[in-house]
């Protein structure tokens, strides 16, 4: 699906098709060729657009003949889109921005929230034919939202831990793993995002001056990547240590069981013993008295007792 938005009248409108200073979203369906005749309606290389939807592209920029590609990775819920891991909560997926001489195109290979927020909020101050400055917000608010998903993931493995605390179901553990995933993917590629910003501030690629309020704002979000960077590590530590806290909970329990399980059976075998030594066909013990039977009982009865007192005693139970 391709959609055109242009500024009119302090707001961004949709329009017909493509015009000068003008906004080219995209993001599948894609129909056949769809592709190919907008590259050679805005004049960019099909290359640029296809690496900007390839779900295994890295965060890089690229700069051929006057356009300029951008691709950074941007975080997405994962329960609609099911696109490159089928467990993880939250994943991340390319998005490219191709700047012109006279528009601005940003592809992606799913709908997300970075994109979407432009399309439905006000952008006061902001045009499209202000080209640098759209791809400065857009960079903003994708660090933004990586913060933002951070502290759902957060969240969200505080809330499993406290139903482990109750519970040692693969379900919930099942979950951490799928939190501990999303985390993989949040800190590869903001590492990748904060080696692209740093690269686009060294180079100078969105041609900012020294001075101008812009470059300063490049230094805050590269901050705030930073911050989200540490945020991801933090939290795969402490889900690290918390999986292995319960992994090591969850074997001590079934040493417990499993010593409970050895002494009872050791207490069952003296009755047992007892009893198949005076089911032997030979002559035994007390054989000729008439309470034979209620004698052997009780010494099987007080033996399983004695043990059960000294499995006790040494906290066997």
């Amino acid at each position: 699906m391709i959609k055109y938005y242009r500024r009119i009248d302090n707001r961004i409108v949709e329009i017909d098709g493509p015009q000068e200073d003008c906004w080219i979203n995209a993001y599948p369906p894609f129909e056949p060729d769809q592709l190919n005749q907008l590259a050679e309606a805005i004049n960019v290389p099909f290359d640029f657009l296809g690496d900007s939807i390839d779900i295994n592209e890295r965060s890089r920029y690229e700069e051929d003949d006057g356009v300029k590609l951008i691709v950074i990775n941007t975080p997405i819920e994962n329960f609609d889109v099911k696109m490159t891991d089928t467990e993880a909560d939250y994943v991340t997926i390319p998005v490219g921005i191709i700047l012109t001489d006279t528009l601005i195109v940003t592809l992606s290979s799913a709908q997300n929230p970075v994109l979407e927020w432009f399309v439905h909020n006000v952008i006061k101050n902001l045009q499209p034919n202000e080209r640098h400055r759209f791809v400065l917000r857009i960079l903003e608010k994708n660090t933004a939202y990586f913060l933002h998903y951070l502290n759902e993931i957060n969240k969200r493995r505080y809330l499993i831990e406290k139903e482990l605390y109750n519970s040692s179901r693969n379900q919930e553990l099942s979950r951490l793993l799928n939190i501990q995933k999303s985390l993989v993917y949040f800190a590869t590629n903001l590492r990748a995002n904060e080696l692209l910003m740093m690269k686009i501030k060294r180079g100078n690629l969105l041609q900012f001056s020294e001075h101008d309020e812009d470059y300063d704002i490049l230094d805050d979000i590269i901050i705030d990547n930073s911050q989200a960077v540490e945020m991801s590590n933090v939290y795969a530590n402490i889900l690290n240590g918390t999986m292995d806290a319960f992994a090591s909970i969850i074997s001590n329990n079934l040493n417990l069981v499993m010593r409970r399980l050895t002494s009872i059976t050791v207490i069952l075998m003296i009755p047992t013993l007892i009893a198949s030594l005076y089911g032997m066909n030979v002559r035994l013990p007390f054989a000729e008295r008439p309470g034979a039977f209620f004698m052997v009982l009780l010494l099987s009865g007080l033996i399983s007792l004695l043990l059960f007192f000294v499995f006790r005693a040494r906290r066997w139970f």
